[in-house]
């Protein structure tokens, strides 16, 4: 069969939804014979992209007309769908909470990935065009679906309750991490690693784009209760809520306790997990939480925020807090790092969990998926 996929993040982003594309594709390419066609608007040069391309069942298509190609984003939301007849394809999936706007129509079975509506949980943490466009697509995608792939309960409960749409369309396939991250990080990596970031005291590592909703300042204040010697390194993009944690540091001084890294490779991100004391990630709304699963699987354990997802992907004996309580945060916190029984039994409940985010389980959670949705059309 023919799989089409709604390629523009794989191309294009290099974080959440770019990482999961990319683990879609490669994850079908390499668990079946089916043909796979990319869907971007444009080509760009992509390191993390080439290995699929190589591929001998992948194939990237871009726009198909001069006049799709000065429209691109027309011919994502439309012109598609007639490209998508031409080469037919078998069944369509949109990796990025959207799909064609005429997919319904097109008589292709369709399935879409849902990942969060944190939008709608966190307003104002988007311009008000910007939520209306993302409510409009979820929105849609959602109801023109053949079948929805939610990432997690969380984000399925909150398509049914924001959508409408009935429980019975919607299938929760968790998502796997990057496979760098199943292999052991010998004691000169991580060494390595530290000493290309200037980590040279011990350290509590979050990742993540650092903005309100990931709430990395309750791992901040949180220093005020550790051990002097302890600092935080927080590995992600900073956004204006940066400002604030600045604010923060500069009013407790704490300047010398806080390492910022922006743009870490990618490859150095299971080294910078597993030097770590233990990983930090309080966010206060997910649709997953992949960082989590990252630390996890590299034998890192970590503290979360309770109130979304996050305890799906860290399993029944991780650390919870709540996302502003500094006194529960300090007390697990101080419990990882000199308790060292309690520490290797949450390593070692911790890699048990994600057996269930395993290569294998996540292959078989999406075609089955794609088998209802072919089922749905009478193939």
């Amino acid at each position: 069969m023919k799989i089409g996929y709604d390629a523009k993040r794989a191309v294009n982003n290099n974080t959440g939804l770019g990482n999961y594309s990319r683990l879609v594709i490669d994850t079908i390419a390499s668990s079946g014979d089916d043909s796979l066609l990319l869907y971007a608007p444009q080509l760009r040069p992509n390191k993390r992209l080439m290995p699929l391309l190589e591929r001998e069942n992948v194939t990237l298509c871009l726009p198909d007309s001069r006049c799709a190609r000065h429209f691109r984003s027309l011919w994502r939301s439309y012109g598609v769908t007639s490209q998508l007849r031409r080469d037919e394809i078998g069944l369509f999936h949109g990796l990025s909470n959207e799909l064609p706007l005429n997919i319904a129509s097109s008589g292709i079975p369709s399935v879409v990935t849902i990942h969060d509506v944190i939008f709608r949980h966190f307003p104002r943490c988007y311009r008000p065009i910007d939520r209306t466009i993302y409510d409009y697509k979820f929105g849609r995608a959602a109801r023109n679906a053949t079948r929805v792939i939610a990432i997690s309960e969380c984000t399925r409960r909150d398509i049914i309750d924001f959508y409408g749409i009935s429980p019975e369309k919607i299938d929760v396939v968790y998502q796997g991490c990057d496979p760098q991250f199943a292999h052991p990080v010998d004691h000169s990596r991580a060494d390595e690693v530290k000493s290309k970031y200037a980590i040279d005291r011990p350290y509590i590592v979050g990742v993540g784009t650092v903005e309100e909703r990931k709430n990395q300042l309750l791992t901040i204040k949180a220093l005020r209760g550790l051990p002097d010697d302890i600092i935080v390194v927080i590995v992600g993009r900073r956004t204006r809520y940066a400002a604030e944690i600045d604010r923060f540091i500069a009013a407790n001084g704490l300047h010398d306790r806080v390492r910022f890294v922006e743009n870490a490779d990618f490859s150095d991100f299971p080294a910078l997990y597993a030097g770590a004391l233990f990983s930090s990630y309080p966010s206060r709304y997910e649709g997953f939480g992949i960082p989590v699963i990252e630390s996890l699987s590299v034998g890192t354990p970590v503290i979360i925020a309770s109130g979304s997802c996050l305890e799906e992907a860290a399993g029944p004996d991780a650390p919870v807090v709540a996302p502003d309580d500094v006194d529960a945060y300090i007390a697990f916190a101080r419990r990882i790092i000199d308790d060292h029984d309690y520490r290797t039994r949450l390593v070692g409940a911790g890699q048990t969990h994600i057996t269930r985010f395993s290569r294998q389980n996540f292959a078989d959670g999406l075609r089955a998926s794609y088998d209802k949705a072919l089922q749905c059309h009478g193939l």
